[in-house]
């Protein structure tokens, strides 16, 4: 037999069962160019919804949870307390909004393929990647050149 595991070395080379490609009976039905034309404004906004997300996720999102820490140390007097408060407030509303747009990549790809585009992949790593980049350079920018060490030499202050 082709899969007694004593004739292949012990590999596993058939395909795995319920991975065989997918035939349907006969090709599915488009829909109408209005619909697919809604579906298509529908998966845009899916896009930006998905970008603004990434974006917030770098500021807005990291800066919410330091005012949380904030707030927990004013209220309890514990600077341990509130870099506690910071990293739980962190942790999940970050891993709340990857979730979020993972959840919402795939039901992108799902109306991509209803307004009549041969979409596969998701588009989530490609965002992210991009907005991690701009973000990084964003800083970076930020950093050296506008709140850098070489401010305060150009602007003369700082100096004795």
């Amino acid at each position: 037999m082709r899969t007694d595991p004593s004739d292949n070395g012990g590999l596993f080379v058939g395909r795995r069962p319920g991975t065989a490609p997918i035939h349907f009976r006969a090709a599915p039905q488009r829909g109408s160019e209005l619909r697919q034309r809604v579906d298509g404004s529908l998966a845009s906004i899916m896009l930006v919804a998905i970008t603004l997300l990434c974006i917030f996720c770098w500021g807005p999102i990291p800066l919410a949870c330091l005012w949380i820490g904030s707030q927990v140390n004013y209220l309890s007097g514990s600077v341990s307390l509130g870099i506690f408060f910071s990293f739980v407030a962190l942790f999940a509303l970050l891993f709340g909004a990857l979730a979020l747009m993972r959840k919402i990549d795939s039901a992108w790809i799902l109306v991509r393929r209803a307004a009549g585009h041969d979409q596969r992949t998701g588009a989530l790593g490609r965002i992210f990647a991009v907005v991690a980049v701009v973000c990084a350079l964003a800083f970076l920018l930020w950093f050296l050149v506008i709140h850098g060490p070489g401010t305060g030499l150009v602007a003369g202050g700082g100096g004795p």
